[in-house]
């Protein structure tokens, strides 16, 4: 951006949208999307927030599935309405010529660009990264798929759990006597979406500050999970320790667990701490325990776990959850409730971070979404619109790309957008 951009987009004192919009850390980042459903989208979602102008590119017949996925509010997911917040969206018919050249031209002015497309499908559209950086010089392309760019998995198709799976975290969830379970939800398109936001702010690093090109962030979902796999590879490499699914408790770190309540409820303790280790078992009645050499450290603790797991689910199945809370609380001992929908609204801390942030639905019906992740204190992210409706934004990107409202109609007519 020029000094004259710049200076032209300085807000005037009162003008609270635009100084809004300032603040934001991404302000003045153009980002073009090629993505559907949870992987792409999440990535650039969290870059609107921070302040990018994210294009959405759609296409024409329906648009992204994430559209009709999961609770519809007339006709319309609630999730669409947070994944696509502060996006614009535009159609583009991909099989239409026209329409591949309007995102072309969107692209040539992008300074990231993030598709999550089987790799070779946009080379057999003209948009192939040597192309597109012939056009710009100093795009940031981020390709997510399930097994990279390269290797001889490229071309399969792959969704998050296949990620999960192939990258060691399903093998892992669970209890030793039951199959592999799978996390609540889609875990491995987010840390895809995370690790390819990162990729794209490391290499805008590099064009802007040590004089680079663009370049492609490649990044495989069986990677993403891979790589959040703690000491899975030295500890197989070094030792031959194959890691295996152990329920709630954390092999060698305890005691870390989940305990039921004489009421039914769930509460998570992390007492795996030496010091902590003591004082919870002065609040729980056992100074014995608190004084026993043998469990002075987690190594002594861990070869006694199935005795201290036994007492602690018995304590905590003579107490209900608030005794139980309150008694930890006091003794300083790591936990909590084993929380649900219902809880969070309910929570102080939640509240008091402002987790959840009021909209308006398009009929008027006020509802929350969750709040901006993470705060940044000089230049937080927020929200500016919800999800818009399919091409809401085309005329005005294609405008501003210089087409008339003539050949705009034309396009629109030839189905091209």
């Amino acid at each position: 951006m020029s000094e004259t951009q710049k200076q032209s987009e300085t807000p005037k004192p009162g003008d609270t949208q635009k100084q809004g919009a300032a603040q934001k850390p991404l302000a003045g980042l153009k980002v073009v999307e090629l993505g559907t459903l949870i992987a792409g989208p999440f990535c650039t979602r969290i870059m609107a927030e921070f302040g990018a102008e994210v294009i959405k590119v759609e296409s024409p017949d329906g648009g992204d599935p994430l559209r009709k996925w999961r609770k519809l509010y007339e006709g319309t997911s609630l999730w669409w309405y947070v994944q696509a917040r502060n996006k614009k969206s535009v159609t583009a018919n991909l099989k239409h010529s026209e329409g591949v050249a309007f995102v072309r031209k969107l692209i040539a002015e992008a300074d990231i660009l993030v598709e999550n497309f089987r790799p070779g499908v946009l080379e057999k559209l003209g948009l192939s990264w040597e192309s597109l950086h012939a056009d710009n010089p100093g795009l940031v392309m981020v390709r997510l798929s399930g097994f990279g760019q390269s290797g001889p998995y490229k071309d399969q198709p792959g969704f998050g759990a296949v990620g999960e799976s192939m990258g060691g975290l399903r093998y892992i969830t669970g209890f030793a006597d039951r199959p592999p379970v799978r996390t609540g939800i889609s875990i491995g398109d987010s840390i895809a979406a995370l690790w390819g936001a990162i990729g794209a702010l490391m290499a805008l690093r590099h064009r802007e500050i040590n004089g680079g090109a663009g370049q492609v962030v490649d990044v495989a979902l069986y990677e993403a999970v891979f790589a959040m796999m703690e000491s899975m590879v030295p500890e197989f490499d070094v030792f031959g320790f194959v890691r295996e699914r152990t329920g709630n408790i954390m092999p060698g770190i305890t005691p870390s667990n989940t305990h039921t309540t004489r009421d039914g409820k769930h509460v998570t303790i992390g007492a795996n701490g030496d010091a902590i280790f003591k004082r919870f078992m002065q609040a729980i009645g056992r100074p014995d325990l608190a004084d026993d050499p043998t469990l002075a450290d987690n190594a002594g603790r861990d070869a006694r776990r199935d005795e201290i797991y036994a007492l602690i689910d018995g304590w905590c199945a003579e107490h209900d959850e608030a005794e139980v809370l309150a008694v930890l609380a006091k003794a300083e001992v790591p936990s909590s409730r084993v929380y649900s929908a219902v809880d969070m609204f309910a929570d102080p801390q939640f509240i008091a971070r402002q987790m959840f942030q009021s909209a308006t639905l398009p009929d008027g019906k006020p509802f929350r979404m969750p709040g901006i992740v993470p705060t940044l204190s000089a230049t937080p992210g927020g929200t500016e619109w919800i999800g818009p409706a399919l091409g809401a934004h085309t005329d005005e990107v294609l405008a501003a790309l210089g087409y008339a409202a003539e050949r705009i109609a034309e396009l629109r007519a030839a189905g091209a957008v």
